[in-house]
């Protein structure tokens, strides 16, 4: 099937941003649809005009009503870098959607900045929370993000300062490419009085102070990093656990019996887009999950409370399952074996000999690897230093 709809990425500076092909799409179009903003930069031309609503979903179902005419949808920069695009495609097959872009506002900011974009990190906050910042704030690292302007602004500010990045210095690039361009400069320590715009892209060069605190994306945060009551994955074996979990850009994690979620919340900092179910029947550590979440940059985090195996039914199919509660618990094992893709991993760690008996009665009827992880550390033992031993892990590794 030919295209039918067209989206069509627009500066700010309007039509003159357009090339050939977009006002020769705009031409032809019986249906313009678009923010009030952009449609008001696209006068004279003969189509009907329509605002899309917020939230945007309900608008594609009357846009594949259309599908027999001339559809135009009004992007703002490059419609598939965060934009519309992205939902549209979800929906409407490409052979019958043609893109035409025009340039982004994070490429816009790269070129103010004189950053090259590929050694940026860029992702948004515009409609989302800006915890989703927290695993890219790092020594050296610069960020270009999309904003909601004023809140989100203050917000990203806050969260340097509070790791000990105060220093570092931020740009806010207000109407991109347009006449109405400002650029402010400051440091997250010191941000103006003066409420910034809506149409706001922020760029932030990170720089640590001495006593920053430093959270690398590499699995194995200080156990120190999570508020807990104990019940914790520690460190060194988070870190082992993590990489036999191998998380995935867009990959789904269940993990068991959650405690602090220090596993979901590292599973989403290791890959983009990964997702984590975290399941806890405590209620006390929900909302320990949730401060966690929030504080170390995993605001996505879905945060399910009761009993299992129950609270299990009915979730999407996981690419991975870490079992840290109930692991001798075999109904609990059964559903989540049952609901693990073809290909997914599990892994569950053990300490008592309940368990340990579960794992090794498992791995003999699934195979896998069966690891020991023995760890010790440093301890004062009258007025002398010895390595005082934890308690063993048994790990069990399997692809399903």
């Amino acid at each position: 099937m030919a295209p039918w709809l067209t989206v069509v990425g627009m500066g700010e500076d309007g039509l003159a941003s357009l090339n050939a092909e977009a006002l020769s799409a705009l031409d032809a179009a019986d249906l313009l649809v678009g923010s009030k903003r952009l449609l008001a930069k696209a006068p004279g031309f003969g189509a009907e005009r329509r605002e899309w609503p917020s939230p945007f979903d309900p608008l594609i179902d009357e846009l594949i009503k259309h599908h027999s005419g001339h559809v135009v949808v009004l992007a703002s920069g490059d419609p598939l870098n965060y934009g519309v695009g992205r939902k549209i495609l979800q929906r409407i097959p490409v052979a019958e959607v043609r893109v035409i872009p025009n340039v982004s506002a994070l490429s816009l900011a790269a070129a103010r900045m004189g950053w090259s974009l590929p050694d940026c990190d860029t992702l948004t906050v515009h409609g989302r929370s800006p915890a989703s910042v927290e695993p890219f704030i790092q020594p050296g690292a610069h960020m270009i993000l999309l904003t909601d302007g004023d809140e989100s602004v203050r917000e990203v500010a806050q969260r340097l300062v509070r790791r000990g990045y105060g220093e570092s210095p931020m740009t806010a690039l207000e109407a991109l490419g347009g006449p109405d361009e400002r650029r402010i400069d400051f440091s997250a320590a010191r941000v103006p009085d003066a409420p910034f715009g809506d149409l706001l892209t922020l760029a932030a060069a990170c720089r640590a102070s001495a006593d920053a605190q430093v959270l690398a994306r590499v699995p194995g945060l200080p156990d120190e990093a999570f508020e807990h009551d104990g019940q914790i994955t520690k460190r060194e074996v988070r870190a082992a656990t993590l990489a036999a979990l191998a998380p995935g850009p867009g990959q789904l994690l269940w993990d068991v019996g959650a405690g602090s979620g220090s596993i979901a919340i590292e599973w989403m900092r290791s890959a983009r887009g990964a997702r984590a179910i975290a399941f806890e029947r405590h209620r006390e550590r929900i909302g320990t999950i949730a401060r966690n979440a929030d504080r170390l940059g995993a605001p996505r985090l879905e945060i399910v409370a009761g009993l299992v195996p129950e609270i299990l039914a009915g979730r999407p199919a996981p690419d991975a399952v870490f079992l840290g509660g109930a692991v001798a618990d075999e109904a609990v094992f059964d559903v989540a074996w049952a609901a693990l893709k073809p290909g997914g991993r599990l892994v569950a760690n053990a300490v008592t000999l309940e368990g340990e008996a579960a794992l090794i009665a498992r791995h003999a009827r699934h195979s896998g690897e069966l690891v020991r992880i023995a760890v010790e550390e440093l301890a004062d033992i009258g007025g002398h230093r010895a390595m005082r031993p934890r308690m063993a892990v048994l790990q069990w590794r399997v692809m399903k």
